[in-house]
């Protein structure tokens, strides 16, 4: 059972911050002082040319021009082979781009390729690969023409991401396939051998993926927890000789654990 946070992605290379993100947003930065893509994305844009503007050019980035990076090769080689599952709070869709198969995959919090209406007035999301493209190549003086702003295609109203942050979420009928077949694995597997991988974890939402962790190993003693995060991995007293936390980089965890293969 492999959970993966943002400190995976950060090891692949997508970091919001730093070079990266003043190649990309130099405009941006100059004009409004950004210091990261996060902060940006939160930022009361006023004009939905502007607002669609930098969202297009942050999906664009993040999610349809950019490698997949070495660490997701790394995690599909480890669980290739045996009977896996993933969840999963990054949006990023590097999980299916490393060739993952996507019935094992479940993106809690979205996907920066779907749209949903910003109502929301049905609970149907949209691609918005093309869209998003020809905002990127249209986009002018940090805006889009206004003919490109998505509307909703049931009640006329905006759009936006298909991103966890309110109760406006549109948890569609891809995402309660994902949900079922996440909560069929861990049924199947409640008293058996089981390894708990956690990948990149950090405190933002520990509810969704370190929290449940912790507590069905505690629960299956069966069961072993292994974390890897840059910083902060730990594990609770009550399943401490279950466990093994190392803070260090996960892509360079990973490729010695399998150089170390290898030279066996």
């Amino acid at each position: 059972m492999v959970g993966a946070g943002a400190g995976l992605s950060a090891s692949a290379g997508l970091t919001y911050s730093g070079p990266r993100f003043q190649a990309h947003f130099g405009d941006f930065i100059a004009k409004y002082h950004f210091h990261d893509m996060y902060t940006a994305g939160f930022f009361p844009y006023g004009a939905p040319e502007t607002y669609w503007a930098y969202w297009s050019r942050h999906i664009y980035w993040n999610r349809y021009e950019r490698e997949v990076g070495a660490p997701y090769t790394l995690v599909r080689r480890l669980v290739q082979d045996r009977d896996y599952f993933v969840i999963t709070t990054n949006v990023d869709h590097c999980f299916q781009q490393a060739g993952f198969d996507k019935k094992r995959l479940f993106y809690t919090q979205g996907d920066y390729g779907l749209w949903q209406c910003a109502r929301p007035c049905h609970q149907t999301t949209y691609d918005n690969e093309q869209a998003v493209r020809r905002m990127v190549a249209e986009q002018k003086d940090l805006r889009i023409p206004a003919s490109l702003v998505p509307r909703c295609p049931v009640c006329g109203g905006p759009m936006r991401m298909n991103l966890r942050c309110d109760a406006s979420f549109v948890q569609d009928e891809g995402w309660q396939q994902a949900r079922s077949r996440y909560e069929d694995f861990l049924h199947r597997h409640a008293e058996k051998r089981l390894l708990f991988l956690e990948l990149g974890v950090g405190g933002n939402t520990p509810s969704i993926i370190k929290y449940p962790f912790w507590r069905m190993v505690r629960d299956n003693p069966n069961a072993f927890y292994a974390c890897i995060n840059l910083e902060d991995a730990c594990a609770p007293s009550e399943i401490a000789g279950r466990s093994l936390c190392i803070e260090d980089d996960i892509g360079g965890v990973l490729k010695s654990l399998f150089d170390s293969k290898r030279s066996e």
